[in-house]
């Protein structure tokens, strides 16, 4: 539990213009200017409110930039703990921070032959939780979901008590299921991280502003602050998408605090959090408190139709074309 002074800080929302790694090698290059732009943040912010927690993009680690999971497990992948996130726990400790990572391909030796889209948070004493993103883009992402797992041991949804608030994550196409972030509201989380590669014309701008949309009603619906930070890179750096930026803080009545101008390129983006606020509203809201007025109850058609679970069994060579054959599957059985 924080202290008073310690719930009210600088969130810092940070885009990235990276190339993307075809191997290991080449991610040290993204770590490292992932670092200094944690520096960045950290010391250039410092003579008005304290940065305590920065978000990254999807991707700026790692992306999965090939056609099947054993491409990506001989080229890409990597065990989590790893000296990226050694590297980030010592920033973290040095700075007295909470940074939620970008994500890159994990391979645990407890899932054989799975590939995870992963992002770690971490704080000063190291890392507080692993996120594994859930809905993975069909039917392009063939890395595994936990979903599709059978007798997954870990938490999908997990969220982590700080001094500055609880944080839950959530990657992405993740938040296009209003779901997921009511899961991790309920579980607990003050401020939804999103760690995310949202492509254009899906971005900031109107006509298809989906980024700016999406973010405020998350936080709205569950009187949540949104800390978001979108992928910025050129089409010369992510082929095949062009990459728009926009990454921002919400406060939990959806109201924008702090948006990047949209465009690609590097950029940081710090707003003001109020933990302290936040919660006082949960408790003294009885209107507009949609975490005490859901009705799971009335949902009964949400467990037995959707994208089956449990369906990953170590194939090493599932790729494009098995997400296309389940999707089709669930349209037929569905009649959608």
């Amino acid at each position: 539990m924080g202290t008073r002074e310690e719930l009210k800080y600088y969130a810092a929302a940070i885009q990235t213009d990276l190339p993307s790694p075809r191997n290991r090698k080449e991610m040290e290059y993204n770590t490292r200017r992932l670092l200094e732009l944690t520096e960045f943040a950290v010391t250039g912010y410092k003579p008005f409110l304290p940065v305590r927690f920065l978000v990254f993009p999807e991707f700026s680690h790692a992306a999965p930039a090939y056609e099947t999971l054993k491409d990506l497990r001989e080229k890409l992948a990597v065990e989590i703990p790893n000296r990226h996130t050694e590297r980030f726990c010592d920033k973290a400790r040095e700075l007295d921070v909470y940074v939620q990572m970008g994500s890159m391909l994990e391979v645990d030796s407890k899932y054989p032959n799975a590939v995870f889209n992963t992002t770690c948070l971490i704080g000063p004493n190291g890392i507080l939780h692993k996120y594994r993103k859930v809905y993975t883009w069909l039917p392009w992402e063939v890395h595994t979901s936990p979903h599709d797992i059978p007798d997954y041991e870990e938490e999908l949804f997990p969220v982590a008590r700080t001094r500055i608030g609880n944080i839950g994550t959530a990657i992405c196409y993740d938040w296009l299921f209003p779901e997921v972030l009511r899961q991790l509201a309920l579980n607990g989380a003050e401020i939804l991280a999103r760690v995310s590669a949202y492509m254009d014309p899906f971005g900031a701008t109107a006509p298809n502003d989906w980024w700016t949309v999406v973010n405020r009603c998350r936080a709205l619906e569950n009187l949540a602050y949104v800390v978001a930070a979108n992928q910025a890179a050129s089409l010369e750096h992510f082929p095949p998408f062009s990459w728009p930026g926009g990454s921002m803080i919400v406060d939990y009545d959806g109201k924008i605090v702090a948006q990047a101008t949209p465009g690609e390129g590097e950029k940081i983006t710090v707003g003001p959090v109020d933990i302290e606020m936040l919660r006082y509203e949960r408790r003294r809201r009885s209107a507009h408190q949609m975490l005490l007025h859901v009705r799971p109850g009335a949902h009964g058609a949400m467990p037995t139709k959707g994208y089956p679970g449990g369906t990953f069994k170590g194939q090493i060579d599932q790729g494009y074309e098995d997400n296309e054959r389940r999707i089709e599957e669930v349209r037929e059985k569905s009649k959608l």
